[in-house]
């Protein structure tokens, strides 16, 4: 298998420039799956803070970049949808979150926003000892004695403990926000959930500022009032920001470069 990462054939998730260059780093195994964004990626091209892969290992090497409250060595370890992002330095913390369009971008929060994360229900089983144990969306397991904690349902985490801070059930009323499909980035009430009988995903129906859309239940998180309040508008710049930065620093990779000049290009990332 290939360790090589192409900006065009990339997930739609990642907030890279896809004509700039012809490579980009591969995301490590661990959290998210394919939809895990490399940390280098957020470090480079969203914020800035480094421009090299080099000065990405220096700068995890002290010890100052937090992911969900726990320091990383890894600049190929996938950041994904709710992970919190710390500088315990520049005393920075966003939250990642889907934009419209289903690309992944940086939210700023405060220092106690920090300390805990969302994570979605996506199974729930008994384990040996009578113990309730659940999977969030990012793979991530939980021992609980809460009962009403059921599937898509939403908790938040506290990322010093693992222990369950809050519940958010999935229910009709519940403010939702889509996380993929053509309504990524939208938050509003679930106005009905729709059973399909079979195999087929169930749908959901969610009302938005008087208007609706529909859309199927893998899709949707059950979100706090409190959770998006003044951060849409700037996850929006900071993405654009990252962007205008992108087409000013980088060069465009020349058509049909050979072998060698992709290496090093890779390399150099």
């Amino acid at each position: 298998m290939s360790d090589h990462q192409k900006r065009l054939s990339a997930p739609t998730s990642w907030p890279v420039e896809r004509k700039t260059k012809t490579y980009t780093i591969k995301a490590d195994a661990g959290p998210h799956g394919e939809a895990g964004v490399p940390l280098l990626v957020l470090l480079r091209d969203v914020l800035g803070y480094v421009d090299s892969r080099k000065e990405a290992r220096f700068a995890l090497e002290q010890n100052s970049v937090l992911v969900n409250g726990q320091p990383l060595s890894d600049e190929e370890r996938p950041i994904g949808m709710f992970d919190i992002l710390s500088f315990t330095e520049r005393e920075e913390h966003y939250r990642v979150f889907p934009d419209q369009g289903g690309r992944l971008a940086l939210t700023p929060i405060d220092a106690d926003s920090a300390g805990s994360k969302l994570g979605k229900v996506v199974g729930k089983q008994q384990v040996p000892g009578g113990d309730t144990q659940l999977t969030l969306h990012d793979g991530q397991t939980l021992l609980v004695d809460d009962e009403s904690i059921g599937g898509n349902d939403s908790v938040v985490v506290d990322n010093e403990d693992g222990s369950v801070v809050a519940h958010f059930p999935y229910e009709e009323g519940a403010l939702v926000t889509a996380v993929r499909g053509q309504h990524a980035g939208e938050v509003g009430t679930v106005e009905s959930i729709q059973t399909i009988p079979g195999s087929s995903p169930n749908n959901v129906v969610v009302s938005q500022d008087g208007d609706e859309f529909e859309t199927v239940e893998e899709y949707v998180v059950v979100i706090d009032e409190n959770f998006t309040e003044g951060e849409a508008a700037t996850a929006t710049e900071l993405q654009d920001e990252s962007e205008v930065q992108d087409a000013e620093t980088e060069t465009a990779a020349p058509e049909g470069g050979s072998k060698d000049e992709s290496d090093q290009e890779v390399s150099d990332q």
